[in-house]
């Protein structure tokens, strides 16, 4: 049975949602029957085999009109909750992009709208529809590696100035009054806190117990480019240190520790390394779980949803903690430099900061680095702040 499907936001990263909402289209398994933008997409836009989609900048009016019954939302972060309320209200099911909500009580208003509407929502931590995520778990349930110790995760990534130019929340951690939170952490690699926490099973709000947060940044930005955070829980530590301002660019991983081996998932590759006492390394390459595939084979034959809003709790609260942070501090200009061919800061030395946060489980300020902040504590001696009010618009 093929899906209709409406596409809110389909430029940035929506072409990517385009190209996949092809693929599918092409499988028989859904097809494009509305598009939601400010501004209608071109022909040019639009990938060949997709037809002649109905584009309106009214979401409501559009999933009314072609009837869908999924709607895929990748519009700015402070617009999810609005918009996903919108269709579940309409019995519309939803893939939703991570973030799913710029604060925790947004989160909460999201997840507990769409429970209480009977829709199904998926959030789009795509590295959670890999194979090897359940093997990892396997692994650590049959005590492969030991006695877990806690899970490191790094990240070091390369972003040009003109990232933060690309829209007009790019890079905030506020717009007009609005909460954003566009960080490191939260948007470009926020698959490495998310997986490191399915790792190790703790991946609802109550399995949080702590937050400590260092947030800085290289660019003329408000938010955080160059950060790390440690996470609290039952079963241990998850650390993750990120960077847009790397030397040399490398895949993200996250990193198990236990006392007797690790292992290492490379999570955008689905790639695998098992180290542990006695034995040879063991690398093995996973398959992945599209996850509106996923969500489509829910819809027609009951498959279990692979990343249900609860699932993405813990996550949020980190978003939470990072929104309720002081200001990140900006580094030393002599902490920095532009690399004119590419247009983009470098940090030099990050990247061996972050490999070792990773290794050690230990924030910047405990490997000093010498530009690093004092740790903000964890979330439960933060103060909240309270949440504005969201605009809604794709």
């Amino acid at each position: 049975m093929t899906v209709d499907i409406v596409l809110a936001g389909a430029r940035g990263h929506g072409r990517w949602h385009l190209e996949n909402i092809r693929r599918l289209q092409d499988k028989g398994i859904v097809r494009l029957a509305g598009i939601c933008e400010l501004t209608p997409l071109g022909p040019d836009e639009l990938p060949d085999g997709l037809g002649e989609p109905e584009q309106s900048a009214d979401f409501g009016a559009l999933l009314d009109s072609t009837g869908a019954r999924i709607a895929v939302v990748c519009t700015p972060i402070p617009t999810h909750t609005d918009l996903a309320l919108t269709a579940a209200e309409r019995g519309v099911h939803l893939l939703l992009e991570k973030p799913p909500a710029p604060s925790y009580a947004e989160f909460r208003r999201m997840a507990d709208g769409v429970a209480k509407a009977g829709v199904a929502c998926q959030i789009g931590f795509q590295s959670l529809g890999s194979g090897a995520v359940p093997a990892i778990r396997k692994l650590i349930e049959e005590g492969a590696i030991g006695e877990v110790r806690g899970v490191g995760g790094a990240g070091a990534w390369a972003r040009p100035e003109s990232y933060y130019r690309r829209a007009p929340w790019s890079g905030k951690r506020r717009l007009n009054g609005v909460d954003v939170v566009d960080g490191v952490l939260t948007n470009p690699l926020a698959h490495a806190v998310a997986t490191g926490l399915a790792l190790l099973g703790t991946v609802r709000a109550e399995d949080v117990t702590g937050i400590e947060t260092e947030l800085l940044r290289a660019n003329d930005i408000e938010s955080d480019d160059t950060s790390c955070v440690r996470v609290s829980t039952p079963r241990g530590p998850v650390t993750v240190a990120a960077t847009l301002c790397a030397e040399e660019p490398g895949d993200p991983y996250v990193l198990v520790h236990g006392d007797r081996g690790r292992i290492t998932f490379w999570y955008k590759l689905d790639r695998v390394l098992v180290q542990r006492a006695g034995r040879g390394p063991e690398e093995t390459e996973y398959g992945s779980t599209d996850l509106l595939e996923n969500l489509a084979d829910h819809l027609t034959t009951g498959a279990a949803l692979l990343v249900e809003p609860d699932a993405t709790g813990a996550f949020m609260k980190v978003v939470e903690a990072i929104r309720v942070a002081d200001d990140p501090a900006a580094l030393p200009a002599d902490a920095w430099r532009h690399l004119p061919g590419e247009d983009r800061r470098v940090v030099p030395g990050i990247d061996a900061l972050v490999a070792a946060s990773a290794d050690t489980l230990a924030l910047f300020s405990e490997l000093s680095a010498p530009w690093a902040p004092p740790s903000e504590g964890s979330l439960e001696e933060a103060s909240p702040k309270e949440a504005p009010p969201k605009e809604v618009s794709p």
